[in-house]
C-alpha cells in the first residue's frame, strides 16, 4: 500500500503539472489529510469521500483524503494512484472554478449521481 508521504509527493507532482492560473483564488491550497471520510448519504457507510472543495471562513481550498483513497484503490500501482489523484484534483478544481463563476453544474451532477446510486441500492 502507498504511504501518505508517497501520495503527497504524487499529489505535488500532479499539481505542478497544472498551470499556476488554475489555482487562482484557491487561497487555502490543496491539502492531503490522513483520514478516511465516509459519505454521510450512504446509510451502509460503503461510500467514501475522496476529496472536497471547501469555501468557508478559512477561504477556498481543496482537501483530499488519504484514507479514503487507500480504502477505494487499495494496492494499486503508483501510476494508478497518480491517475486517480489527477482525476480527483481535476474534479475539485472544477468545483472551485464553478464557484468563482457562480455556477453549480458539477455540484448538481454530483447530487444526481448520488441519488441514482442510492436509488439503485434502495437507500433513497
Amino acid at each position: 500500500m502507498i504511504t501518505i508521504d508517497e501520495m503527497s509527493i504524487i499529489l505535488d507532482e500532479v499539481a505542478a503539472e497544472l498551470p499556476d492560473e488554475i489555482f487562482k483564488d484557491l487561497n487555502g491550497g490543496v491539502s492531503l489529510l490522513d483520514e478516511a471520510k465516509r459519505s454521510i448519504k450512504d446509510p451502509n457507510g460503503r461510500l467514501y469521500t475522496l476529496g472536497e472543495y471547501r469555501r468557508d471562513q478559512m477561504g477556498r481550498y481543496i482537501v483530499l483524503y488519504y484514507g479514503s483513497l487507500c480504502a477505494v484503490y487499495g494496492n494499486s500501482s503508483r501510476e494508478r494512484y497518480r491517475k486517480h489523484l489527477k482525476d480527483v484534483l481535476a474534479h475539485e478544481l472544477t468545483h472551485h472554478w464553478e464557484s468563482l463563476a457562480g455556477e453549480r453544474g458539477l455540484e448538481i451532477k454530483d447530487e444526481l449521481d448520488m441519488d441514482k446510486y442510492l436509488g439503485r441500492h434502495n437507500f433513497s
